[in-house]
């Protein structure tokens, strides 16, 4: 059977990867893909973005399933134009995904639901929010609340740097129709972990924990990026604050939905705040599989990945469990010249030549110009990797990391530090 995947970063790399891998698969096409899906093994990418043009290329393709990666699609309703045509297509309709495309539809929503979030106010009026950040004090978050790839969250560490986001979108309309409207939250403190699950509408599939990294540099110092690497598992999600998580924070989005009449179908990422109280906070929902957390997950994911789709289309996510490579995967991302600002095109890479089953080089912000692999993207790899620990797994990625080449790359050497102090 034909599988046809949304998207072209390194999730959906990870994503055609895996789903390549099931003995049932014949062709998994990528809508558009990049040169790494282009040299996999089973996959073939497919030059189109178009919701009109891909229903008609699943239609002719005679696709099983269609599986979206990237938010902005799923905000724009490719689900509910897939499933008016009566084509098999797993993520949630467009009104559901309002939980990552508004911040403020999600702090409502939380609110709602009594699920844990910091307070917060939603401001398109710039003098009110001034008012607020000058009431609250900082350190305080400052977040557009639009879809804007990872880069509408500002942490301001000063009032000073808070009225300068607010003046950024509000006003100078730095944002675009993102940052139309802010919301404001307190800050929080504590460990950070990436919660994803698989939801059919009732039921919940937990994957592999994660822990993205967010800042550019080293001792998370830098701007914020949409991710210079992650890991799984996170130790800091215990047991104890798994079961948790289940029960105030999934739960509730999940009965939320349905009494809605929106059932959620699809990945439900919950970016957390594990404080040092073990207490925990939503920092943020996102209405799919993190990117870059979807790498090392999928290098841990032992189950057919079509098999556990298929059980959310059908509604029997209860009947099925998911298997896992019990080693840590650790994905380090390879980022272009002056990335996150403006990241430079065109530069020519020069991949490793070692193999290594226990290493995988996802591709993300890379196209063929003249049969030459070059940049094409703020983030350009994600080279990932499995370790009896943390440390081993990280030793493996930056060694091969480092025998990559391109003009400008750059990468942290710290992903995990936490999971290996502890």
């Amino acid at each position: 059977m034909n599988i046809l995947v949304v998207g072209g970063g390194g999730r959906e790399h990870a994503i055609a990867w895996r789903l390549a891998q099931s003995p049932r698969v014949s062709k998994v096409f990528v809508a558009p893909g990049n040169a790494g899906t282009e040299l996999e093994d089973g996959v073939h990418n497919v030059p189109l973005i178009d919701t009109n043009d891909l229903i008609n290329f699943a239609t002719a393709e005679n696709i099983h399933i269609t599986v979206v990666g990237p938010e902005a699609p799923l905000s724009e309703g490719i689900v509910d134009a897939f499933k008016a045509k009566g084509l098999k297509i797993f993520g949630p309709v467009a009104l559901a995904a309002q939980l990552e495309s508004s911040k403020d539809f999600a702090k409502r929503f939380m609110a709602e639901h009594n699920i844990p979030t910091a307070e917060y106010g939603t401001f398109t009026d710039p003098n009110e929010a001034h008012t607020y950040i000058s009431n609250k004090g900082a350190p305080i978050v400052v977040k557009a609340d639009g879809l804007a790839a990872g880069k509408g969250v500002i942490v301001a560490m000063t009032e000073q740097e808070a009225h300068d986001a607010v003046d950024m979108m509000l006003v100078d309309n730095g944002m675009g129709i993102a940052g139309a409207k802010v919301v404001i939250e307190d800050f929080l403190i504590g460990e950070e972990a990436s919660f994803i699950v698989m939801i059919d509408g009732e039921h919940i599939l937990p994957l592999a924990t994660s822990q993205d990294h967010k800042r550019l540099l080293n001792g998370d110092q830098g701007p914020n990026t949409g991710g210079m690497g992650a890991y799984s598992p996170a130790p800091v999600v215990t047991p104890e604050i798994h079961a948790k998580t289940i029960k105030d924070v999934i739960t509730p989005v999940v009965n939320g939905m349905k009494r809605a009449g929106t059932p959620f179908v699809g990945f439900l990422y919950a970016g957390l705040m594990i404080a040092p109280d073990q207490s925990i906070k939503v920092l943020e929902f996102n209405c799919r599989l993190g990117d870059p957390e979807t790498q090392p997950i999928m290098m841990r994911l032992k189950s057919d990945l079509l098999v556990l789709i298929e059980h959310a289309l059908d509604g029997t996510l209860n009947q099925v469990e998911s298997e896992w490579d019990r080693r840590t995967a650790l994905g380090v991302v390879l980022a272009a010249e002056n990335y996150p600002d403006s990241p430079r095109k065109g530069d020519v890479i020069t991949l490793s030549a070692d193999e290594n089953k226990d290493v995988h080089v996802f591709h993300a912000g890379t196209s063929f110009v003249d049969g030459q692999i070059v940049t094409n993207g703020g983030r350009v790899l994600c080279v990932t990797a499995l370790g009896e620990n943390a440390a081993q797994a990280r030793g493996l990625a930056l060694s091969v990391s480092e025998k990559i080449s391109f003009a400008g790359k750059q990468y942290r050497t710290d992903i995990g530090n936490r999971a290996i102090k502890k």
